[in-house]
């Protein structure tokens, strides 16, 4: 696993090696539970499926764990509401790949880390707050997930805060920031695939 884990976000994202869901789990801890065990099967077999088959291995669970629609709005800031269906529709698939690639570049290998989600969920307001653990021989890397309900009913991700206090998508729209002013989502665009490309050639 590499240090730059903020990256992973997308981010983010803390489980035991034989998660089992927990019956009457807090249905937000089952999601990062559910993320995380495809999470520790590909780092398992991380050098046999290469960068290109870990973000192939990571993409249903990263859609299925995250609200990237939402979140893709967010980064992008107040433009999007101008921007059209087909931008949208884009730049929501692009910033899909880039999510499942910032894992396949920063989980490359095992080295028997161990996951903890805590099962103490907090509610602030429409979200919950889910805490996890990525426990190594260095330092304990802190996770928290902020859930919302999507429209499907089922919790997802919308941000990760690094160490209690590193948003990742405030990140994100800060990065983003300049492409859109200067050029719009056809410039975001060529930027969220040339940082994709990035990380799996890394």
């Amino acid at each position: 696993m590499k240090p730059s884990i903020l990256a992973a976000v997308l981010a983010l994202a803390a489980l035991p090696a034989a998660a089992v869901h927990a019956q009457g789990a807090d249905p937000g801890v089952a999601q990062i539970q559910a993320l995380d065990a495809v999470l520790l099967d590909t780092m398992k077999a991380a050098k046999s499926l290469g960068a290109d088959g870990r973000a192939r291995k990571m993409t249903p669970a990263v859609q299925q764990a995250y609200d990237l629609p939402t979140m893709t709005r967010f980064a992008v800031g107040p433009k999007w509401a101008a921007m059209s269906p087909a931008d949208q529709a884009a730049l929501i698939q692009a910033f899909t790949r880039m999510t499942a690639a910032n894992y396949a570049n920063n989980f490359d290998s095992y080295s028997g880390e161990r996951f903890v989600v805590d099962p103490a969920v907090e509610t602030r307001g429409p979200d919950k707050l889910v805490r996890a653990h990525i426990l190594s021989s260095g330092k304990p890397v802190d996770l928290t997930y902020r859930m919302r309900q999507a429209t499907d009913g089922r919790w997802k991700i919308i941000d990760v805060y690094y160490n209690g206090s590193i948003s990742e998508l405030t990140t994100r729209r800060s990065d983003f920031s300049a492409s859109v002013n200067s050029g719009g989502a056809p410039a975001l665009l060529k930027k969220i695939q040339a940082l994709t490309d990035k990380l799996l050639s890394g």
